[in-house]
C-alpha cells in the first residue's frame, strides 16, 4: 500500500527551481488533460526569442513554476497561523495552475487579429468551467477564488494581485531564459515574508528591500524584454501578417491555413458565439504556435505582395525599425514616412499602413491604491513609496510612443 501511494507522487525537473512535486492525484489529472498539455506548444514570450535566443520556454513551464511557488506560499502562511484548509489549498493550486490556460499562440497578437472581444482571461474562465463540468464540480472553489468571489480574499491575491505568484514566477523564469540578469528576484525571500492581516496579503516590514528589488526588476524587465523595441517590432510584424491574412480571407481569397486557424480566419466569432457553440472552445484548444508558423511559412509564396512580403520578413527576421519617444509623434511626420515608403516601394496608399504606423506602450511597475495597514506590516506594493529610476521616471507609470518603418524588399 505504501509503495502504491509513493508511485502517485509525480516529480518534474524544472530548470529554475529544481524538482517540483505533484502529490495530489487530482492536480496531476488536470496537468495531464489535453487543455493543459497544449500549453507545452505555446511559448511564454512569443517572438522574444528573435532578440533573446534562449527565450523558448512555454506557458506550461510557467504554470508549473507558479504552482510550485503557490505551494510554498501556502506552507509559509500556514506556519504563521493562517487558516487554510486542505480544500482551499487544493483550490488555490488549481486556480494558479489554470490561470493562463486561455492563452492562444502569440496571445496578444491573436487577440487583436483573429478573435474579437475575447481576452485570454475570459477564455481561461471558459476552460475552467468546461473542466469543472468534466470533473463533476471539483473545480468550483478554484473558480470562485480565481474570480475573487470567495470569502478569503487573500487567496485571490495570491493568484492575481500586485505581488502574486504569477508575477514572481514569470519574472524569475523570463530572466533565466533570456539571460537578462536585471530580472532576478529572491522569490524564496519574498514568500517567506508573506503573511495575512485583515484578510489582506501583506509583507513583513523587514522584507521591504526584497519588494524594492522586485519593483525595480519588473520595471527593467519590461523595458529590456517585454517592451524591447525589437521585440515590439517582431510582435507588430506578426499582427500585420495576421491582419492582412484576415483582410484577404474576409474578401474571399482562399489562403492556406491549418484547420483550427482556418476556422477563426474565415469567421468572426465573439463571446456569444463561444457560449452558443461549445465546439469552438475545442477548436481554439487545438490552436498553437505551430499553426501560426506553418501558415506564415506558406504565405511567403502567396500572390498577394503585402502578405508575401510581411511573411518573408518575419520568417527571415527582417523586422520593423522602431523609434520610441516620450511624446506622440507628429502626424505630419508619420504621413511623410508613409508617402516616402509608398513611392519607394509602389505600395497603394491604403496599404502603406501595414508598413508604417504608430502606437503607444505603457510600463506600470505597480498600481497606486493606498490602503491603511497596521504596523509592522507593509501592504503588498500599493502603499509602497515613490522611488526614482536613473532616468528620473517614477516607478508607478511610464508611457512611450513609437512608430514603425521597414526597409522593404518586395
Amino acid at each position: 500500500m505504501k509503495n502504491k501511494e509513493i508511485s502517485k507522487r509525480k516529480i518534474f525537473n524544472d530548470p529554475v527551481y529544481g524538482f517540483i512535486s505533484v502529490q495530489d492525484d487530482f492536480l496531476f489529472k488536470i496537468i495531464e488533460h489535453p487543455y493543459f498539455q497544449r500549453l507545452r506548444r505555446i511559448k511564454q514570450l512569443g517572438l522574444t526569442h528573435l532578440v533573446y535566443p534562449g527565450a523558448f520556454h512555454t506557458r506550461f513551464h510557467h504554470a508549473m513554476g507558479a504552482m510550485h511557488l503557490m505551494s510554498e506560499a501556502i506552507e509559509v502562511l500556514r506556519s504563521k497561523g493562517n487558516d487554510i484548509t486542505d480544500e482551499e489549498a487544493r483550490a488555490v493550486l488549481i486556480a494558479i495552475l489554470l490561470h493562463d490556460i486561455g492563452h492562444g499562440p502569440f496571445s496578444h497578437a491573436l487577440e487583436n487579429c483573429i478573435v474579437y472581444d475575447l481576452s485570454h482571461e475570459y477564455l481561461s474562465k471558459l476552460f475552467m468551467e468546461r473542466l469543472n463540468i468534466e470533473f463533476k464540480g471539483k473545480l468550483q472553489l478554484a473558480i470562485d477564488i480565481f474570480r475573487n468571489k470567495y470569502k478569503k480574499k487573500f487567496l485571490h491575491q495570491l493568484v492575481s494581485g500586485q505581488l502574486d505568484v504569477d508575477r514572481l514566477d514569470y519574472l524569475k523564469r523570463d530572466s533565466f531564459f533570456t539571460g537578462v540578469s536585471e530580472g532576478v528576484i529572491s522569490t524564496e525571500r519574498i514568500i517567506k515574508m508573506m503573511d495575512v492581516v485583515n484578510d489582506q496579503l501583506v509583507i513583513e516590514a523587514k522584507g521591504i528591500y526584497s519588494i524594492e528589488k522586485f519593483i525595480i526588476a519588473r520595471r527593467l524587465m519590461y523595458w529590456q524584454v517585454y517592451l524591447h523595441k525589437t521585440v515590439l517590432g517582431a510582435e507588430y510584424l506578426l499582427i500585420k501578417v495576421l491582419n492582412r491574412a484576415k483582410y484577404l480571407a474576409d474578401n474571399g481569397v482562399e489562403l492556406f491555413a491549418t484547420p483550427s486557424l482556418h476556422e477563426f480566419l474565415y469567421n468572426k466569432y465573439n463571446k456569444e458565439d463561444f457560449l452558443k457553440q461549445p465546439i469552438l472552445l475545442n477548436t481554439f484548444s487545438n490552436l498553437d504556435d505551430y499553426d501560426i508558423y506553418a501558415s506564415v511559412k506558406v504565405w511567403r509564396d502567396e500572390k498577394d505582395p503585402i502578405l508575401s512580403t510581411l511573411s518573408k520578413n518575419i520568417m527571415e527576421r527582417r523586422l520593423f525599425h522602431v523609434d520610441i519617444q516620450n511624446q506622440p509623434f507628429d502626424k505630419d511626420f508619420i504621413e511623410k514616412l508613409k508617402k516616402k515608403v509608398s513611392a519607394a516601394y509602389k505600395i497603394k496608399d491604403e496599404d502603406v499602413s501595414y508598413f508604417v504606423f504608430s502606437d503607444k506602450v505603457e510600463n506600470n511597475a505597480y498600481n497606486q491604491q493606498p490602503l491603511p495597514i497596521p504596523h509592522p506590516f507593509t501592504l503588498l506594493l500599493p502603499q509602497y513609496p515613490h522611488s526614482t529610476c536613473p532616468s528620473g521616471d517614477r516607478f508607478s507609470s511610464s508611457r512611450r510612443c513609437f512608430h514603425f518603418g521597414k526597409n522593404l524588399s518586395m
